[in-house]
């Protein structure tokens, strides 16, 4: 028990002092999801009868008829602490008992009578008596008492034959019980073994785990800038975005009125000097067309016609008159926090490398390997002791193999006899024949019959001694052994306070700890190794080494919030716009551009530079002074349309694309400066909120994003700890094996493959035997309707009613 002792306390001190729990990163970017592997035991928790199952319920229901009491708490509890009285409480077994007692007593009436009943019969019949005089009377229902004997025979031959059936079954199980119990040795045996490998896996699997956490932490710490800068920025731009968008447009919207006026002051002195020229070049051209009007070649008629138009179409011939700020500052956060951080991220680091160191060394220092060695020792020598015992476990499991056989076999030839003698007297019985004149066949069926019988009376009050003993044996190891352990009363007795020491109230607590005040009971115990719950918690361990004391989370993790505590960003103050820009935003909004007369420029620019369309008009000048005759006059008017058709490519074109950069420009003026002075006046407002919300709340969110950071990274810790708790007292070094081991132990090997299969036994046997009581009566009866007798009874009918005369 010191060794049992030992074991489970450097299982617990194991545990604890590993409880760095095994983590592994499951899909989810950022989180830390932790699983002990668990062990892979082989034996089953529970024991199936199989095809047997339903013949064992059957004897269970017959022993809840005999014996329906509930478990005799107070007569166990007694018989356990030495204070039973026989001779006091002999009313409480006998009540308890009184179903078994009656049966034992009805069982050795039989034994008794039986044997004596037999010695007189035989007497009897050797004296004439009993049946034994070869004289059958003749009676008028012979044939119908002849055929009731033979049926009720053949029913009862039949219900023994399946008694018998059973008693072969339950000795079969017997036959592989030692095959059995060592497959069930073996895999309780090997689960233990798993048991002892796999835990020295599981803490150096824990320990090596607490690197992917560190690492985890140490990759937010690298990446402080963005996680800690980065969340700094991000509660800073939901309030200065919209406001920084805002002047950014403004100033795109001065710096895109700038160009517009710049492009309509250089379209309007394009337009001006344009116009200039092209007035210029219309004049001089109209001046000479005129002077080649006036020339004598005009006089005559046709081209008088045809001067007189172009002299007039000359008026048309003139010119058109009338016509940026600091959202930088923002994004440097990130970089600011990460430089001055990094003393901090270093301390925290240091303070994370050591509690790795301590944990590893405290890991080293515990002589898990020797105690396992040791304990795998133990369990060598007692697979070794199992299989030494076998043989001679073996030898018994043959003896009782061999009489439960023999056993079998007289009930057997008893039947056979039976089933003999009906054959042979039904078969071959001739109604026609008298008593004395019976066939061979029939008379060997009489035989068969007295032959049973006669067996019946040597045998079957020695088969009643083993159904009687059997009957004792199985029936109260299943009511005080088997069901009471099934639904745990028999846990619940050995959790008695003083049971099995009167000065300790919890006997387990006191045979491990030497502490028999804490409530360690066999039943939780039990159940807890059940769930697969580890030795830690389930043994109570902290009450020798307490796991929460020595891994004690607070001082673990206060560590590293009190270096978070040193970490301090200092962010200088954040100006949106200086003076000199919202003077530009205000000087911008008093320019005076929302009161130009835009419709009126717009109007100029939908006007044409000139009055007529100039190539119209010189291809008109053309047609007209081709009409002409050959001369000077013609030459001269042609010129001057080509001269026209020049000023349009040289002077006209190029007034036109700077009348459409004027009207552009005009459009773009009059869409900034729709409502100027309200959208300026209104950014001033949002840029004075929230230049008032950074100088007044920054270093505020600075301070609870970097509390928000060191939890984050603290939570790391908290929660793998935490975890490490849970995983060393409820997982880790699971006792489930002690508790399969129990149960192969009592609910497999002793009352699956011992008790359920002996009750079967005396089940059967029993009920061939207590059927061979009336099989005698009615056999001896039978037998006198097969068999040839010596003498009968003759019929004389000479008479109305007849004689009988008796004839040698």
């Amino acid at each position: 028990m010191a060794f049992v002792l030992r074991v489970l306390l450097l299982l617990g001190l194991c545990g604890s002092a590993s409880s760095t729990g095994q983590l592994t990163t499951t899909s989810t970017p950022g989180v830390l999801h932790y699983e002990l592997p668990t062990m892979v035991y082989e034996t089953q928790g529970t024991y199936e009868p199989g095809f047997l199952g339903p013949l064992f319920r059957m004897v269970h229901n017959f022993l809840q008829v005999v014996q329906p009491h509930d478990f005799p708490l107070d007569i166990v509890t007694k018989l356990i602490q030495r204070k039973f009285d026989i001779s006091v409480d002999y009313k409480e077994v006998a009540f308890y008992e009184i179903g078994v007692l009656v049966c034992v007593l009805l069982g050795l009436l039989f034994l008794v009578f039986m044997p004596l009943v037999g010695c007189c019969f035989c007497m009897c019949r050797c004296c004439n008596r009993c049946g034994g005089e070869m004289y059958q009377r003749q009676k008028r229902n012979e044939s119908c008492r002849r055929k009731y004997f033979a049926l009720s025979l053949l029913v009862i031959c039949m219900l023994m034959s399946l008694g018998i059936m059973f008693a072969f079954v339950a000795n079969h199980q017997v036959r592989i019980l030692i095959q059995k119990t060592k497959d069930v040795a073996d895999s309780n045996f090997r689960d233990f073994q798993v048991l002892i490998t796999e835990t020295p896996k599981q803490i150096e699997y824990i320990v090596s785990q607490y690197t992917a956490t560190k690492n985890k932490a140490f990759s937010d710490l690298n990446s402080i800038d963005s996680l800690l800068g980065g969340g700094i920025k991000d509660q800073l731009k939901s309030k200065v975005t919209p406001v920084v968008d805002e002047i950014k447009a403004m100033a795109t919207a001065i710096k895109e009125a700038k160009a517009a006026l710049e492009n309509m002051n250089s379209s309007l002195q394009s337009l001006q000097d344009g116009s200039m020229q092209l007035s210029n070049s219309l004049t001089n051209v109209k001046n000479d067309i005129e002077n080649s009007l006036n020339n004598s070649d005009c006089t005559s008629g046709p081209a008088s016609r045809v001067c007189d138009g172009i002299r007039t179409s000359l008026s048309n011939l003139e010119s058109n008159p009338g016509l940026s700020q600091r959202c930088a500052l923002i994004d440097e956060i990130p970089d600011v926090v990460r430089n001055q951080s990094m003393i901090v991220v270093t301390d925290v680091k240091e303070v994370l490398n050591s509690i790795s160191s301590d944990i590893h060394n405290i890991s080293q220092n515990i002589p898990i390997e020797e105690t396992l060695l040791e304990l795998s020792g133990q369990l060598n020598n007692s697979n070794r002791l199992f299989y030494e015992e076998m043989p001679r476990l073996e030898e018994y499991d043959s003896y009782w193999w061999l009489g439960g056989l023999i056993a079998c076999f007289l009930l057997t030839l008893i039947v056979i006899f039976f089933y003999l003698g009906l054959l042979c007297g039904v078969f071959g019985y001739d109604k026609r024949a008298t008593p004395t004149g019976r066939g061979c066949v029939s008379n060997t069926g009489g035989i068969f019959l007295m032959a049973g019988v006669g067996f019946s009376f040597l045998f079957c009050w020695i088969l009643m001694i083993l159904v009687v003993l059997t009957f004792v044996v199985g029936v109260n190891m299943e009511k005080l052994v088997c069901e009471p352990y099934a639904n745990k009363k028999l846990l619940q007795v050995l959790d008695t306070p003083y049971l099995l020491s009167d000065q300790w109230e919890f006997y387990l607590s006191g045979l491990i700890f030497g502490k028999p005040n804490i409530n360690l009971t066999f039943e939780q115990v039990y159940r807890d190794c059940k769930r697969g719950r580890g030795f830690y918690g389930t043994f109570q361990l902290e009450n020798v080494f307490n796991i929460s004391d020595n891994l004690n989370i607070k001082k673990l993790t206060g560590n590293i919030n009190s270096e978070f505590e040193n970490l301090s960003v200092n962010i200088d103050n954040i100006e949106l716009l200086d003076a000199q820009g919202i003077k530009v935003l205000r000087d911008f909004a008093q320019s005076g551009i929302d009161r130009i007369n835009y419709p009126l420029y717009l109007n100029q620019t939908e006007n044409a530079p000139t009055k007529v369309d100039l190539v119209a008009f010189s291809s008109s000048l053309e047609t007209q002074a081709n009409q002409l005759p050959e001369g000077t006059l013609k030459q001269s008017l042609n010129r001057n349309a080509q001269t026209i058709r020049a000023i349009h490519q040289q002077h006209i074109l190029p007034m036109e694309q700077s009348l459409k950069a004027l009207k552009q420009s005009v459009r773009i003026l009059e869409h900034i400066s729709d409502g100027l002075p309200e959208k300026v006046k209104e950014i001033l407002s949002s840029l004075d909120s929230v230049q008032n919300f950074l100088t007044n709340n920054v270093s505020f969110i600075v301070i609870e994003e970097s509390k928000k950071f060191g939890r984050m990274i603290v939570d790391y810790f908290e929660r793998y700890l935490q975890w490490v708790l849970y995983a060393v007292t409820e997982k880790m070094t699971s006792c489930k094996p002690m508790a399969t081991a129990l149960d192969s132990a009592i609910d497999s090997v002793l009352c699956g493959y011992v008790i359920d299969p002996l009750n079967l036994f005396w089940f059967g046997i029993g009920k061939a035997t207590v059927l061979s009581l009336p099989a005698v009566i009615i056999a001896v009866k039978l037998a006198k309707y097969y068999r040839r007798m010596e003498s009968e009874d003759m019929y004389d009918d000479s008479s109305d009613l007849g004689t009988w005369q008796f004839t040698l």
